[in-house]
């Protein structure tokens, strides 16, 4: 309920609004589907000195965002995901760390009918401490049960909610009289905004070694690439080096040509020998490590004159 004078509220959310727009450069967009208030308040001490939370309608964030145009043009692109229930969360400090610390704030909540289920809901089968007089409630939900000693059993697991759907009555109250709070709420990460580009939530959970394993991977398409089709890249040109001082030395081994690199696979197919001597002498320890343990020698079969040996010569 606003406070006060209506347009007075409006000029302090305008003005609020619009500092925090043009001080932060990272924002995340939140929802805030059946959060409470208490849950709000929790969050905006434990973001305290280091971010801020503006909830207001969207209409009215909107409007600030288009005022700002001219000076910060780049918030425009918030505008497609100010849409339903949404907060927003400025902060300076890093946004993985924020984002964590704005959605572990969550509570169980039991369910209610009419709220769309956010994760899937199964009842365990086993016994439960109810009457027989209930046994219309799970008749109802086509879940099949029996009675041990005077109280209803379940037979067997059941997937009494899908993700998405909308929970029933006979859902709801099922659940409330077995005592399970299946859902948990509190603010979503929905988009991620950091100076002007608007990315996934998602995307700040990637470490800089899966970065690099992916930009690694495009580096080595590219380079094959490059070189089925025979064209030079920033990729390919070492590759082709390579393949072509190959050829090259190929070339001098065949012919009297001579340059340092083909001089040297000369005197390594002389004398193989030489070059095994020289190898570093650490390479000895772990050639043994790897090497299969030798098989204890096997006895040496007994001669035919053993074998033919009488007890009574």
């Amino acid at each position: 309920m606003v406070k006060g004078n209506k347009k007075e509220w409006k000029a302090k959310f305008f003005a609020k609004a619009t500092t925090l727009f043009t001080t932060y450069d990272k924002i995340l967009v939140v929802g805030a589907d059946n959060v409470r208030s208490s849950q709000m308040q929790s969050i905006r001490i434990a973001l305290r000195g280091r971010g801020e939370i503006l909830m207001g309608k969207n209409t009215m964030v909107r409007k600030v965002i288009r005022l700002l145009k001219e000076t910060k043009p780049e918030l425009e692109a918030l505008l497609p995901h100010i849409v339903l229930n949404v907060g927003m969360v400025f902060t300076k400090m890093d946004l993985k760390e924020c984002s964590e610390l704005v959605t572990a704030n969550k509570i169980k909540a039991p369910a209610r009918a009419g709220i769309v289920a956010p994760i899937a809901v199964m009842i365990q089968g086993g016994p439960t401490t109810m009457g027989p007089e209930k046994t219309t409630f799970f008749q109802a939900l086509n879940i099949n049960t029996k009675i041990v000693k005077g109280c209803i059993e379940i037979i067997s697991d059941v997937n009494l909610i899908k993700v998405g759907d909308k929970v029933g009555p006979s859902e709801a109250t099922l659940l409330n009289m077995l005592g399970v709070s299946p859902f948990s709420y509190g603010l979503v990460s929905i988009m991620v905004y950091d100076n002007g580009t608007t990315f996934a939530p998602s995307i700040l959970d990637m470490t800089s070694a899966v970065v690099m394993s992916k930009f690694l991977a495009g580096v080595r398409n590219v380079a094959a690439l490059s070189l089925a089709i025979n064209w030079p890249t920033t990729a390919s040109v070492p590759h082709s080096i390579i393949n072509g001082v190959k050829n090259l030395v190929a070339i001098a081994l065949e012919t009297n040509i001579s340059f340092p690199v083909a001089d040297k696979v000369k005197e390594i197919l002389k004398n193989p020998g030489a070059f095994a001597a020289a190898a570093p002498a650490a390479a000895a320890p772990a050639a043994a490590a790897a090497a299969p343990a030798k098989k204890a020698p096997e006895p040496e079969p007994e001669s035919e004159e053993e074998m033919e040996m009488s007890l009574f010569d």
